[in-house]
């Protein structure tokens, strides 16, 4: 007798379960409302023509959130060469995330400014709370690398706090 396996989830049913939070990482490494939509829906784009590899991942999760921050770090060196900025309010509720000290609130600022490299390395390490292999993952690098990353951001992020405090 075999056992029944639970049929793998659709396309559709994956993209419509992932959506908040794929979002909500969209937004923590873009910084803004419109570039998180569009950031995940590029996710979706390329995760929906490479459905047959992400649905057979170890975790659909993990294969989709490196699609997510390769396709933002794309993006951000494709911008360099584009000078255009959509600028414009986000809605109150899609700030940094809510839980957490005051300190995060204070840190967000700073935390937009880092180059994308670094900006992706400390979201994915204090927003979402990666260890340095699901990181290294994500960004398709060493852990080394991901280790000298959050050290030249954490480097960053302590002298603008320092810097605004003077």
């Amino acid at each position: 007798m075999t056992i029944a396996h639970a049929a793998a989830p659709t396309f559709e049913e994956y993209a419509a379960a992932i959506w908040p939070s794929l979002y909500r990482r969209a937004y923590l490494l873009s910084g803004n409302h419109a570039d998180a939509e569009d950031l995940a829906q590029q996710t979706l784009i390329k995760a929906h023509g490479a459905w047959s590899k992400v649905s057979r991942a170890e975790s659909s999760d993990a294969y989709v959130r490196r699609i997510l921050t390769n396709t933002f770090l794309s993006a951000k060196r494709a911008e360099r060469r584009r000078p255009e900025r959509l600028l414009g309010e986000d809605p109150p509720e899609l700030g940094p995330p809510p839980q957490g000290p005051e300190d995060r609130m204070a840190l967000w600022p700073h935390v937009r400014a880092l180059p994308p490299r670094q900006r992706a390395v400390i979201v994915l390490r204090y927003y979402e709370q990666l260890n340095e292999a699901e990181i290294a993952d994500a960004l398709g690098c060493s852990r080394g690398t991901v280790k000298s990353t959050a050290h030249h951001a954490l480097l960053k992020l302590r002298n603008a706090v320092d810097g605004s405090e003077d």
